[in-house]
Order: structure tokens, then C-alpha cells, then sequence
């Protein structure tokens, strides 16, 4: 099994530092000035996920809180982002803006003092890992292709598994085990609230995952308590695998110039993944069609079938912090309608 999981995961050999290693400076007010000896200008370039994870932790003071050794922090998280695949939008670059929309996410109001700090470490570390190792496919065609993924997580939240199961193996090493001072009994709680926050991020949970979440806020709401009260760890988890959702899916909410450049990437993604099924003679996905209008027809209708409903009962909880975002996404979805149209209208004119 050994060596299947090696050969599954091939994670590469990637750069160590040690305790004499000077530790970049990121830019920040931080408890732990020793610690910042260089700049991370010659880093922060090509490791956009390892500069903003780690400026995250200092922000945090996760590194101090947790005894987490900054030069395995930088070990790990090159490892991680050099597991990152260079695939056209799961790669590193999506990694940092997961982990930094979940860093902004985590200050609104309604549940800024409402998690511990154990938990946004939790929190934190699932947003960064949780696309590792993603190979630009989907979960569905891993799954009719048979691929070696698929038989070993037999079809169940394939790519989501295969993340959380890479980024715990990264911490096996003893150079990159950033949570070496954790007791056995709060790693143990650690790793099952990442894998529950992970998995979470599978699509084929969404319908269940934000009717969960929307009974949660109406029983909330019928309590007539306008603070979020989570007594136990179902309620906990829920609102953090809901967090997690939304951070993954935060793109639509950006600015145009932001959101258009996301997509743009998706879509190139998606194109290859219709290639591959067409040359294995696979019905190619709707999404994967290569045709002018397939970008702004598949975005519409994600929007309104998954993204404002999450986003809407999102910010019911955190309000009125959600009501830019939800400007935006709305701006974002008539961008898409007016291109579809003007693309309707031009494909009618030529007939």
C-alpha cells in the first residue's frame, strides 16, 4: 500500500529549511521579530501561496499560540505549493486565494468571536491544502475513466479525499510536521475537523451541506438570540464547512477584472477536461463544450442554482457585512447575461 500511495500522490522533493535558515519577512507587525531576519521579496513571487499562508499565521499569531516552528512552516508550505499541479485554475494560485478569503471571512461580524483559535487553525490549514494535488479534472470523470483515484476512494468524494490525504502526508516528514507540538489528542482533533471542512468542498454535498446550514439560521432565528450560539461540535463544524464552501466558491463575488480573470482560467480547464473526453469517446460535459456561449450559459446558471444561495444564507448570518458581495455577484451575473445575449443576438443576425 506503500508504495500505491506513492506513486498515487507523487509528491515532489522540494526545498527544507532549518532552524538556521533566516525566515522572510513578510511585512508585518509580529510578536516574533527575531524571527523575520529577511525579505520575502525574492520568495514572494513565484510562492504566492507559501508569502500569504505564512503572512496569515503571523497575522493570526497562530505561530506562537500553536509552537509551530517557522522553518517548518516554510518547509511545509513549499512542499505543499510545489504539490500544487500546474493546471490552468487549481493550482497554487487558487490555494493562496482560498486561504485568504477564509483569513477575511473569518472577521465577520456575526462569527468574529465566535470560533477559537484552535479552530481557525483548523480552519486556516483547510483552506490552504485543500485543492492540492488537484489534476484539473472533475470528480465525475475520474470516475468514468476508472482512474486509480477513483478506485481507491471507491468513487466518494474523490478529489476532495485525495487533497486532505496529500496534505497530511506532507506532514509526515519530520522537517515539515508544523504541528509536532500539538498533544496527540489535539491533532487528532485537528485532523478530523480538516478532513470534515475538505470533503466539504465537494459539489455533490452543496444541496445537503446549505440545507443544513439554513435550518440552522431559522432555528437560530426562532430562538430570537441575535448571537450565533454553536454548543455542540455538529452546529460547530456545520458553520465552518459552510465557510470553507463559500471561500472556494468566492470568486463570482470579486470585482469583474478579478472574477473575469477566475473564470477565464476555469473555462481553459474545463475546455482540456472536453478534449480528453472527447478523444476517450465520452460524452463531453456541458460545461467542457468549446463554444462561444458555453462560459456565460454555465456561469448564469451555477450562480443561480449554487453560489447566490449560498452566498444569500451566508450573508443573512453575517449581516450587513455580505451585502457588497452580494452587489457584486449580482453585477457579475448580469455581466454574464448582457455577453449572452449580445452573443444570441449576433448568432441571430448572421443566420
Amino acid at each position: 500500500m506503500r508504495l500505491i500511495m506513492a506513486q498515487i500522490y507523487n509528491v515532489p522533493t522540494t526545498k527544507t529549511f532549518s532552524e538556521e535558515t533566516p525566515i522572510p519577512e513578510l511585512g508585518v507587525e509580529t510578536p516574533q521579530p527575531e524571527e523575520l531576519r529577511v525579505e520575502l521579496n525574492p520568495i514572494s513571487g513565484e510562492r504566492p501561496l507559501t508569502a500569504i499562508t505564512y503572512r496569515i499565521f503571523q497575522e493570526r499569531d497562530l505561530i506562537r499560540t500553536f509552537s509551530i516552528e517557522p522553518h517548518k512552516l516554510l518547509s511545509y508550505l513549499f512542499a505543499l505549493e510545489d504539490s500544487y499541479q500546474q493546471v490552468p485554475y487549481h493550482n497554487k494560485l487558487h490555494g493562496a486565494d482560498v486561504c485568504q478569503s477564509m483569513h477575511v471571512l473569518l472577521n465577520s461580524s456575526g462569527i468574529k468571536d465566535v470560533f477559537n483559535e484552535f479552530e481557525i487553525l483548523a480552519a486556516i490549514f483547510a483552506a490552504v491544502v485543500h485543492d492540492v494535488h488537484h489534476s484539473g479534472l472533475t470528480n465525475p470523470f475520474l470516475i468514468k475513466t476508472k482512474n486509480d483515484l477513483a478506485i481507491l476512494y471507491n468513487n466518494e468524494s474523490v478529489l476532495e479525499n485525495h487533497h486532505v490525504a496529500v496534505a497530511f502526508k506532507l506532514l509526515q516528514a519530520d522537517e515539515r510536521n508544523i504541528f509536532s507540538n500539538l498533544s496527540a489528542e489535539q491533532m487528532e482533533t485537528l485532523r478530523k475537523r480538516v478532513v470534515d471542512m475538505v470533503l466539504a468542498t465537494d459539489m455533490a454535498k452543496h444541496k445537503t451541506l446549505l440545507a443544513d446550514f439554513q435550518n440552522l439560521l431559522e432555528a437560530k432565528k426562532m430562538s430570537g438570540n441575535d448571537y450565533l450560539t454553536l454548543e455542540s461540535y455538529d452546529d460547530r463544524i456545520l458553520v465552518l464547512k459552510n465557510l470553507i464552501h463559500c471561500a472556494d466558491l468566492s470568486n463570482m463575488t470579486k470585482p469583474l477584472d478579478t472574477y473575469s480573470k477566475w473564470i477565464d482560467r476555469l473555462m481553459v480547464e474545463f475546455w482540456k477536461q472536453g478534449d480528453a473526453e472527447r478523444d476517450l469517446g465520452l460524452d463531453i460535459s456541458p460545461m467542457c463544450v468549446r463554444s462561444p456561449t458555453t462560459k456565460d450559459k454555465h456561469q448564469i446558471g451555477f450562480i443561480n442554482s449554487f453560489v447566490h444561495p449560498l452566498w444569500e444564507t451566508w450573508g443573512s448570518l453575517v449581516y450587513p457585512d455580505a451585502n457588497t458581495i452580494l452587489e457584486t455577484l449580482a453585477q457579475n451575473r448580469e455581466w454574464h447575461e448582457a455577453s449572452l445575449a449580445a452573443l444570441t443576438s449576433s448568432t441571430t443576425d448572421n443566420s
